[in-house]
């Protein structure tokens, strides 16, 4: 498979200093550049199909009328943290 380039990045000297503070000992600037935008392109899908699954639970709602009351979710949730670390 063929690779393809990135644009080249402009950025202020002090944030590539910070960079380049922050790389680990067998870390290149390219890897970590690499790392960052599939990382930043992971969490924007997963954000992405967060927001799908809450349109689709809101039109399950207003379709079958049925809602929940925000305070007995947080109560149950807390239940099932406690009963978590109990065990």
């Amino acid at each position: 498979m063929k690779t393809a380039s990135i644009p080249s990045l402009r950025v202020e000297p002090k944030l590539r200093h910070a960079v380049e503070n922050a790389l680990h000992d067998d870390e290149t600037l390219s890897s970590f550049m690499e790392q960052a935008l599939r990382e930043q392109v992971k969490r924007r899908q997963l954000h992405d199909e967060f927001i799908a699954r809450g349109l689709v639970s809101r039109d399950k709602a207003k379709r079958t009328d049925e809602y929940y009351d925000a305070s007995e979710v947080l109560a149950e949730l807390d239940s099932m943290l406690s009963s978590a670390e109990n065990k």
